[in-house]
């Protein structure tokens, strides 16, 4: 505890005797300044005990020591001694009146009590106030460590919430509660997710005060003072502490929490040997599966991908035009793993700064530490291959990872609409950019169709380019239709040049053997029910269908050849429409 004008009192050497103010000597002592100013306020902070002699004041006037009390009084000073014997033998009354009046302290200083004395008495306090402070910080950090090493985290936060006599909480790289201290703080932490996404978006180290206001509390709680740090020592960080309490941390406390950060920072930081080593692993691990080769797979991924092995897997290859080559690996070095629960929605930013691989790694990877499911995520290049548990929460972070990109796109879409309605709008705004996010998902598979999946994953990517999609999973192309996918260029340029001699014929108005061929195709052949449609004889169709296959030089009855014109039919349908 900091020296007090009660523990001044208490100490026999001073022999200093309360004169005003009794009641409030429990009032902490910062520093003693002596001066003999009319005004010293100007040259004060607060909090000091200020000694006088009255050597340039009239203490007998009422009305001057009503001033001069009231001044010290406003501008917090601790409390007021008099040293009496040198201008006036005691204290006046004027001034031990006003003192009462403003409730300020007055002490008596007899004069063999040197002011030299009153300030190192409250230096010697302070300076050991202080080294209590130290000492109960080193204890706290060796019992923080002790915890961190025999119960982890969750250890350390028990620890640590004790040591402030308040809360604490560890939220991972997106804002989700990871752990709290104790239990009933979980409520009070999970308030903050904005605040922590807030601060994950300032470089490490940040942190920030914030309270839990009115609205926020729960019904009989108390307003808390709550400190947010970031921890990890990467641009983003991978996870983020807050510590509530009553008011502000004192100087052990603050030794305390310095000593949480640093070991909360251990406990959540890798070294980038072992990152690389991991991922050097789950790249070997994945080429071993392509391979066909689910044994030595196996046995390269132990027990770190192992579990991902022993159950049904997803493949997912993810692509991004212009992400930098390695942007998984350098999301996990930076950031480690995480979007929120606001899961999704914090990390699209991600994908708005340039890095949507990236943030998808971080989204994967968080969800799968949060669930206590593996997962593997390999870099390659421009591109992001990933294996996670069928059904499990990287699989689901994934869907909604892509609802949130297609949400935000959407949002982008209408804005630069309604820009290019304004006067000098821009149509570039809200335009399809070539680093747009596209993700293919095959479907459920084990280690020994591992090279099935992850072409079935490509298709599915291939599929999800052509459609403007940002998430396509293998299940929705059996359940759609291949018309879609007939928009492709070259597809167009195929059936324009294999139709174009009938359309030229037809121009002509010599026939019309384009819808002719139409109607046929569509009735498998049947001559009466597509002359029937067309509204011709059916000899009229026959000759029809001659001069096609004299026009293309093909014959209509190979089906290959049936399949392709109607292919190019139904583009040209697409196009027309």
């Amino acid at each position: 505890m900091p020296p007090t004008l009660a523990s001044l009192l208490h100490h026999s050497a001073l022999r200093l005797t309360v004169r005003a103010g009794g009641d409030r000597l429990d009032v902490p002592v910062r520093w003693v300044h002596a001066s003999e100013l009319a005004d010293p306020v100007p040259y004060m902070e607060g909090g000091e005990l200020l000694l006088i002699t009255a050597l340039k004041l009239d203490a007998e006037d009422p009305e001057t020591m009503r001033r001069y009390v009231k001044r010290l009084a406003g501008a917090g000073v601790a409390g007021l001694g008099f040293g009496v014997g040198v201008n006036y033998a005691e204290i006046p009354g004027a001034l031990v009146e006003a003192a009462e009046h403003e409730g300020l302290p007055l002490l008596e200083v007899p004069r063999r009590t040197p002011f030299l004395a009153i300030s190192k008495a409250v230096s010697a306090a302070i300076a050991a106030d202080q080294y209590r402070a130290v000492t109960a910080g080193f204890a706290a950090q060796r019992e923080l460590t002790r915890q961190a090493l025999s119960d982890g985290p969750e250890g350390l936060l028990a620890a640590l919430a004790s040591q402030v006599d308040g809360w604490a909480a560890l939220y991972d790289a997106s804002g989700a509660v990871v752990a709290t201290a104790p239990e009933w703080a979980g409520r009070r932490a999970a308030r903050l997710t904005a605040d922590v996404e807030r601060l994950r978006e300032r470089a490490a180290p940040a942190s920030a005060v914030v309270g839990l206001g009115e609205g926020e509390r729960g019904e009989g709680e108390e307003r808390d003072r709550v400190e947010l740090h970031s921890l990890g020592t990467g641009r983003r960080p991978r996870a983020a502490l807050a510590v509530g309490t009553a008011g502000a941390l004192g100087t052990a406390e603050r030794y305390a929490l310095h000593s949480a950060i640093a070991l909360l920072t251990l406990t959540t930081e890798r070294s980038r040997s072992l990152q690389a080593a991991e991922q050097r692993i789950g790249a070997a691990v994945l080429r071993m599966l392509l391979a066909g080769e689910p044994d030595h797979a196996r046995a390269v991924a132990g027990g770190l991908y192992g579990e991902l092995l022993d159950a049904p897997f997803r493949i997912v290859v993810a692509e991004a035009a212009s992400a930098p080559v390695g942007a998984a690996g350098a999301a996990r070095d930076a950031g480690g793993g995480a979007v929120s629960r606001p899961t999704a929605g914090s990390l699209v930013a991600a994908d708005a700064g340039g890095d949507p691989l990236g943030g998808l790694a971080e989204c994967l990877e968080s969800a799968a530490a949060r669930a206590g499911e593996a997962v593997l995520v390999v870099p390659e290049g421009e591109r992001l291959v990933v294996l996670a548990v069928d059904g499990g929460a990287a699989e689901v972070a994934c869907g909604e990872f892509a609802a949130a990109v297609e949400g935000a796109r959407a949002d982008a879409t209408g804005s630069a609409s309604a820009s290019t309605s304004a006067p000098g709008g821009s149509s570039s705004a809200g335009s399809r950019d070539d680093d747009e996010l596209v993700v293919g998902m095959s479907g459920p598979a084990g280690p020994i169709a591992a090279a099935a999946a992850y072409k079935q994953a490509e298709q599915a990517l291939s599929v999800a380019r052509r459609r403007g999609r940002v998430l396509v999973g293998h299940e929705q192309l059996a359940a759609g239709s291949v018309v879609p996918l007939l928009a492709d260029d070259a597809v167009r340029a195929f059936a324009d040049g294999l139709l174009r001699p009938l359309f030229e014929h037809d121009a002509t108005g010599r026939g019309d053997l384009v819808a002719s061929l139409r109607a046929w195709l569509s009735r498998h052949g049947q001559w009466d029910a597509a002359a029937a449609d067309l509204g011709v004889h059916r000899h009229t169709l026959r000759y029809r269908m001659r001069r096609v296959e004299e026009i293309l030089g093909r014959s209509l009855d190979d089906p290959d050849v049936r399949m392709e014109l109607w292919l190019a039919l139904k583009t040209t349908a697409a196009v027309g429409e």
